[in-house]
């Protein structure tokens, strides 16, 4: 479909990151359930952050003299597959290391980078991101959260939602209007970095279906924040925040979340002795589409490692790979139902957990909708 989707390996230097990083991935969840593991997104260990960040592997592609590895964008490739593969918790560095930190890197200021991106990188800074509001949707252009600006400063205002990891965390990026109405849409549109241990600022989780309370509500009444507390240009966050999606819709995290249920079932199957061809059919088609997204995952990350943003081929990507996570429990779901074999606990705890939150994925990181009108942009269909 995009010519810019051609296929792409991955480097031997960075291949060669995977023994060290799956030693550290089997190290953690040695003690972790299937269910448990399944919560790899959503797994908040600093611990296991901090022992990343040790051994350096976080902020691979950041420039040495901010901590960072001085690699490519296909070295964090290779982290996050091992670490999603394995089920390892990833939640408290998982925003920071993945759209914080490159950021930061791209738009900041000197101060900000030296500032931030060394503690990123050790896994002592853990941030979130504040885009979504109410009665706002994916459409972040109607954004309502404002900040005025004040002597040596701004003052903010306003309530973000469904912010995953707040009450963890010890920055938000936040998009917030600094001019206009959320009738002039992306002009007016600015980043700032907030401390959430200010005063003025609540933060409430949000219990989730599941049982969790990984999202929150986050409210600021009249927060004063430095003037220091921009990143890049007023009025530019629009740009930027399209340039940080990229980030997060082109990698394996898009492909991944219902990874250690596959593995779940396949362990069931290899125990249950199915080798007839319905079976075979039924994992066969999601191993080749598995396969088909990781070689449009890497095209991606081959664009970002030649210094471009490939914003609608990340669209795709991401589109196509929540549809795979989505559809892969319901698939597994209605094998187990139509055959009589007795099945782990662990398993059904594991694939109820995935079932319940997967209607998320289409929504994290951008809905189905807002996706298809990029690509549709993207092909000059629209």
């Amino acid at each position: 479909m995009f010519e810019s989707l051609t296929l792409a390996a991955i480097p031997p230097e960075d291949e060669a990151l995977r023994p060290q990083v799956r030693a550290l991935a089997q190290e953690v969840v040695a003690a972790l359930s299937l269910e448990q593991r399944a919560r790899s997104w959503m797994g908040h260990d600093a611990e296991f952050s901090r022992k990343l960040g040790a051994a350096g592997l976080l902020g691979l592609t950041l420039p040495q003299e901010y901590g960072g590895g001085g690699k490519g964008p296909f070295a964090r490739f290779v982290v996050v597959e091992e670490l999603l593969a394995a089920g390892a918790p990833v939640g408290a560095h998982w925003i920071a290391d993945r759209q914080s930190a490159p950021l930061i890197l791209n738009f900041g200021t000197e101060a900000q980078r030296q500032s931030y991106l060394p503690r990123i990188c050790h896994g002592d800074a853990l941030f979130c991101i504040g885009m979504s509001e109410p009665g706002a949707g994916s459409d972040l252009a109607a954004v309502r959260t404002r900040a005025e600006p004040v002597d040596g400063g701004w003052r903010l205002s306003g309530q973000k939602i469904w912010t995953t990891g707040a009450q963890y965390a010890d920055y938000m990026i936040a998009l917030v209007r600094t001019s206009g109405g959320p009738e002039d849409r992306h002009a007016g549109l600015s980043q700032l970095i907030v401390d959430l241990s200010l005063p003025g600022i609540s933060i409430r989780p949000i219990k989730d279906l599941t049982g969790d309370e990984h999202f929150n509500e986050v409210f600021f009444d009249g927060v004063e924040l430095p003037g220091d507390s921009l990143i890049g240009a007023e009025g530019q966050g629009w740009a930027q925040v399209t340039a940080e999606l990229a980030f997060e819709r082109s990698g394996p995290e898009r492909i991944y979340s219902s990874l250690v249920l596959l593995d779940g079932w396949l362990a069931h199957l290899r125990k249950a002795g199915r080798t007839d061809d319905a079976t075979a059919a039924l994992v066969g088609g999601f191993v080749a589409r598995l396969a088909a997204l990781r070689a449009m995952s890497l095209a991606c990350t081959a664009r970002l490692a030649a210094g471009e943003s490939p914003v609608v081929e990340a669209s795709l990507v991401k589109d196509l790979g929540t549809a795979f996570e989505q559809d892969l429990p319901l698939a597994i779901a209605d094998d187990l139902a139509s055959h009589d074999e007795p099945v782990d606990a662990d398993l059904t705890r594991a694939l109820t957990y995935v079932t319940r939150v997967a209607p998320s994925f289409s929504l994290r990181g951008g809905t189905r909708e807002i996706l298809r009108g990029i690509i549709a942009r993207g092909l000059g269909l629209r």
